[in-house]
């Protein structure tokens, strides 16, 4: 309860000790499956906590009017469920390459927890309500529901591509979508609901309530067990490897076009990829480096030199050719023993 931890980030250990999502202990051979359901309910610090849970009590009070209180408790743990498993299902390595991916898919299985996914569910409730239901709304509903709420959208998501190095928008993305789809098959609760209907609705409340108490239960009861062997270190490692060669694999081509071709036109978009992408090694990162300065040094000087010719673009220079091949011949070896040692 430090002012740091308060203020700045509880540590892995502690997240992951009170239940937030971490794909190695959900997936087999721990099967913890009740951290698809505790989360929601943790946060990183505490300005997350009031953050979320100011936007819950802006939020809230809505959909809770507009379905009753049953509804608002399946919605609330059903969307906070679908942002953790959309959370679990975008930690891909492999995929999380270009500022784009990286804005949905994650390079590393860090510990994901807070209430944001449940609260884009919400959102997700309201947008679909004010859409579906946009002729019996009255005026002021229309402005605030529906397609009201797409700026709304659009600053998180904007917000979210900003921070797309520590915010889960995978688990904002799940929540918004399982919210808006339980809105298009769950009615609002109108006048005069049939007594069966709220009853079925208590029902599955009582249900969620309880396998929320349960998941609980079980973190209590492994809170202070020994931590169940995970071996983080290997599926990370393989999965970087895999995400590093196919970025390499792609700057092969922007090389290959600035050498027969002198084209250089990706080489630009080619190196905030290449700065981006995690190195499994210390001598893969070294690699790394090197190809940025060179295809920088070859961008530089394709359009910096005069063209021999009209109409004709101008040659890498003789000097700056050979220290590709250097390079090359040196990555090639690196790949050879890497991929032996992956296999092994």
């Amino acid at each position: 309860m430090t002012s740091h931890s308060l203020w700045q980030e509880f540590s892995h250990e502690v997240l992951v000790a009170y239940g937030a999502k971490l794909n190695s202990l959900i997936a087999a051979p721990n099967h913890q499956w009740w951290r698809f359901v505790t989360p929601m309910f943790i946060h990183v610090n505490l300005l997350h906590l009031l953050v979320n849970m100011y936007s819950l009590w802006i939020l809230g009070p809505y959909v809770e009017k507009l379905y009753g209180s049953a509804k608002f408790v399946v919605f609330w743990v059903l969307t906070g469920i679908g942002g953790v498993v959309a959370s679990y299902l975008t930690v891909r390595p492999n995929l999380a390459v270009g500022p784009l991916a990286r804005f949905v898919f994650k390079a590393a299985d860090d510990p994901s927890a807070g209430a944001s996914g449940a609260l884009f569910g919400l959102v997700g409730v309201l947008f679909v309500f004010g859409i579906k239901f946009r002729h019996e709304l009255p005026e002021g509903f229309k402005r605030a529901f529906g397609t009201g709420l797409l700026p709304v959208i659009m600053i998180n998501l904007f917000i979210g591509f900003l921070g797309r190095r520590f915010i889960d928008n995978g688990a904002h993305l799940g929540g918004l979508l399982s919210g808006a789809a339980l809105a298009l098959i769950v009615q609002y609760r109108r006048p005069g609901e049939s007594q069966g209907s709220a009853i079925v609705w208590r029902i599955l409340q009582v249900a969620l309530l309880t396998l929320v108490a349960l998941s609980f239960v079980k973190v209590a009861q492994n809170f202070n067990r020994p931590k169940p062997h995970v071996q983080v270190t290997q599926v990370t490692n393989r999965d970087v490897l895999l995400n590093y060669i196919n970025v390499m694999n792609q700057a092969h081509e922007v090389i290959a076009g600035v050498l027969s071709e002198s084209d250089v036109s990706p080489v630009g978009p080619m190196l905030l990829t290449l700065q981006a992408v995690p190195a499994p090694d210390p001598h893969a990162d070294n690699l790394r480096k090197r190809l940025v300065d060179l295809l920088s040094k070859a961008k530089t000087e394709m359009e910096t030199r005069p063209s021999p010719e009209p109409r004709r673009a101008p040659k890498l220079s003789e000097k700056l050719t050979r220290e590709f091949a250097v390079w090359k011949d040196e990555y090639d070896g690196w790949v050879k023993t890497s991929v032996q040692t992956l296999n092994k």
